[in-house]
């Protein structure tokens, strides 16, 4: 007889609701014989129930949906799992951390793009999220109007259509952003210079970047002897391999929302008479900031470090958007997280994308904890 749909799926939801009833009964009556054991009170005894009890679904969505996913990742890391192949996987041992670190010129071009998403479009979006933060702080009109218009690009995010919306913008010929630029050089001669030094110098970071990766600098080389573009030349976003990677740091610029109300928060939390204290001893603007708000602001720039630290060490969204159909572009603009896609999902390679997800993990885990072990260096938690 055929299965009817609409009951498998009450049945499977009803297990599952079954399943969380029971666990988190289980655990908060194993939580409270615990407290019991250890001399807890009546009163701790039933706090520790009832925390156990609400805290249960959780926990047990955590082991299924996180812990459990990880403990099979390590393992595939250790096989030559695929998911095309007919035979179970075998164990390999190191083999794919090995091909992975001293073999695979790919994942280390992935490591040399993200390193330069990373030490260039982090340092532009922390500094847009201050600049605008210190702006929206001045409490001119319209103030609510800016921080939601500037909070937008946080709310939409980088889903597709966004993202390729920005594509159309970032076109050579028709792009409204080179359009811009066009008429801008055109009505204002410096503009114009500047662009055109500002073309050079990208152009040659990026040749340099693209040259650690390859371990070839004949682009390099080119990008230096042809010295300062023609008066006529606009960037090349999404067109050209020397500027693959700067159109995901500005599309990471435009998105510092979130980070910008860190620092509007940790702004508007300074006392207002340290201003004017240092106001009457003759500091003016620019040392009121460098002097008074910013050693404040240390502990927020200290999070919006990590937290963009980590998101631009995983960045991926705009690089498959962007550049996923670009065969030749795409190679200068991969990230780790668009590599490990690529083995995992494009290639099928289970086992050896376990092992990148899992060096990832070690990258990020590492740099993190570096960056706690240097905080006390030069963030500032007294306010006096």
């Amino acid at each position: 007889m055929p299965t009817n749909p609409y009951l498998s799926v009450l049945l499977v939801a009803a297990a599952a609701v079954l399943l969380i009833v029971l666990f988190s009964l289980g655990l908060a009556r194993t939580a409270r014989f615990a407290a019991r054991l250890a001399g807890a009170t009546r009163n701790q005894q039933a706090n520790t129930y009832g925390g156990y009890l609400f805290a249960a679904p959780w926990i047990l969505g955590f082991v299924i949906f996180v812990l459990g996913p990880m403990a099979f990742s390590l393992y595939w890391s250790f096989t030559d799992y695929r998911v095309t192949a007919a035979e179970a996987p075998a164990l390999v041992g190191l083999d794919n951390y090995t091909r992975l670190i001293l073999r695979d010129s790919g994942f280390r071009a992935s490591i040399v793009n993200t390193l330069f998403l990373t030490a260039v479009g982090l340092p532009i979006q922390l500094g847009a999220a201050l600049g605008l933060a210190v702006l929206l702080n001045q409490q001119t009109r319209g103030e609510r109007l800016f921080r939601m218009a500037f909070y937008l690009p946080v709310i939409l995010g980088f889903n597709t259509a966004v993202l390729l919306c920005w594509r159309l913008m970032l076109n050579t010929g028709t792009g409204i952003i080179n359009q811009l630029i066009r008429a801008l050089s055109a009505a204002f001669p410096p503009f114009g210079w500047l662009n055109r030094a500002g073309i050079f110098v990208v152009e040659l970071v990026n040749a340099l970047f693209l040259g650690l990766g390859s371990g070839k600098f004949n682009l390099l080389t080119a990008v230096w002897e042809a010295g300062l573009p023609a008066a006529n030349r606009v960037p090349l976003w999404v067109q050209s391999p020397l500027w693959s990677k700067m159109s995901v740091v500005m599309l990471m610029a435009w998105g510092c929302g979130a980070m910008m109300l860190i620092f509007l928060a940790g702004l508007k939390s300074i006392p207002r008479e340290l201003h004017e204290a240092a106001e009457v001893d003759g500091a003016g603007p620019w040392r009121r900031f460098w002097s008074v708000a910013f050693p404040l602001l240390t502990p927020y720039v200290f999070y919006n470090l990590v937290v963009g630290l980590v998101a631009s060490l995983q960045i991926f969204e705009p690089i498959f958007v962007l550049y996923r159909d670009n065969e030749p572009l795409v190679s200068s603009a991969i990230s780790m997280v668009y590599y490990l896609w690529q083995a995992s999902f494009s290639h099928f390679e289970i086992g050896y994308g376990s092992a990148i997800s899992w060096l990832i993990f070690l990258i990020i885990l590492g740099v993190t904890a570096i960056q706690f072990r240097m905080q006390k260096h030069w963030v500032n938690y007294d306010l006096y």
